[in-house]
C-alpha cells in the first residue's frame, strides 16, 4: 500500500527544526503517512496557508484568525511561552513617541508580532514591512526608526549598539496574565480529526526524541542555521522549545481564545465562533 504524502511547512529557524526534525528523518512515524517538508520564513508561511498550499504548517497565531474555517489548531509544536514575546528596539536616545511619529520596520503583517504591536499602542500605525533578519541593520543605519524584532534577533540586537523601548509578550503577560502564543501547527480540517490527532501524537514525540537524541538533532538545525551563532542557536530552542510545544494544555488554549478576543474587540479578525481543533 502506499503511503500518503503530506505537506508540512515551517521555518529553518532552529526551534521549527529542532521540533519536526525526527519526523522529517524518519525517526517517528504516522502509519500510512509520508511528510514532505518545506521550509520558509513565517510570513511566507502564512501566505501559503491562506491558499491553502499546504496541508500542515507553522503559522503566526495572528493569522491563524483567518484561517480556522479551513484549518485546525494542533495541540503539539507550536510556539507560546512566557519571556518570548517581540521586542521594539532602535538607536540609543529615541522615545516611544518619536516612533509614533516615525517609522516602525515589522517582519510580516500578519505576523503575531504585528497584531500584538497593534493591540499594544495603535498609534504606531506607519509600518514598514520587511524580512526579520534584514530589521536590525534598517534600524541601525537610521532607514526606520525602530524596529519590531523576533527570533534570534532577541539575542543580537546589542550587536547593532541598538536598545530596547518596550517588550511586548512582557505586556501581554502583565496584562493578562497569559503566556504569550506566537505561533502554532495547523492542519486542514479535510484531512479528519483522526489523522489529525496522529499527527499531534507524532509531533509530540518528535520532540520528545530531539531531546533525548540533542546532538543527532543538531546536526539537522545546524544545517538550516548555518549563519547562526552556535551558542545563539541553542538559546534559540531553549526559550521556544518548552512544555506548550508539547502540549498547549487549558493555560495555552486559554491565551490563544484571549488574543483572539482582544483581536476582535479591535475589529482586526473575526472573533471564535467554531472549535480551535478538531473534535
Amino acid at each position: 500500500m502506499t503511503a500518503r504524502m503530506l505537506t508540512i511547512g515551517y521555518s529553518p529557524c532552529p526551534n521549527d527544526t529542532y521540533i519536526f526534525a525526527a519526523l522529517i528523518l524518519g525517526k517517528i512515524h504516522v502509519p500510512g503517512i509520508r511528510f514532505q517538508e518545506r521550509l520558509e520564513d513565517v510570513e511566507t508561511l502564512n501566505s501559503l496557508a491562506l491558499e491553502g498550499a499546504l496541508d500542515l504548517t507553522k503559522v503566526s497565531s495572528h493569522a491563524m484568525g483567518h484561517l480556522l474555517d479551513r484549518y485546525a489548531l494542533l495541540r503539539s509544536g507550536g510556539a507560546l511561552g512566557r519571556g518570548c514575546g517581540p521586542l521594539i528596539v532602535a538607536r540609543p536616545g529615541t522615545s516611544l513617541d518619536a516612533v509614533r511619529r516615525g517609522t516602525i520596520a515589522i517582519p510580516g503583517r500578519l505576523t503575531t508580532a504585528a497584531l500584538l504591536l497593534r493591540l499594544f499602542d495603535p498609534l504606531m500605525q506607519n509600518v514598514v514591512v520587511m524580512p526579520f533578519d534584514r530589521i536590525l541593520q534598517s534600524v541601525a543605519t537610521g532607514s526606520v526608526t525602530a524596529g519590531l524584532i523576533i527570533h534570534e534577533s532577541r539575542f543580537t540586537y546589542h550587536l547593532y549598539q541598538l536598545e530596547q523601548l518596550a517588550d511586548l509578550g512582557a505586556w501581554w503577560e502583565r496584562e493578562t496574565g497569559l503566556p504569550i502564543p506566537l505561533g502554532a501547527i495547523l492542519g486542514k480540517r479535510s484531512l479528519g480529526s483522526d489523522l489529525l490527532t496522529a499527527v499531534s501524537g507524532a509531533i509530540r514525540q518528535s520532540i520528545e526524541y530531539a531531546r533525548s537524541h540533542e546532538q543527532e538533532i543538531l546536526a539537522y538545525c545546524r544545517k538550516h542555521s548555518q549563519e547562526m551563532d552556535e551558542t545563539v542557536m541553542l538559546r534559540h530552542i531553549g526559550l521556544y522549545v518548552n512544555d506548550f510545544s508539547l502540549d498547549l494544555g487549558t493555560e495555552g488554549l486559554t491565551a490563544v481564545r484571549k488574543l483572539f478576543k482582544e483581536a476582535s474587540d479591535r475589529g482586526i479578525f473575526p472573533g471564535l465562533t467554531g472549535e480551535l481543533d478538531s473534535r
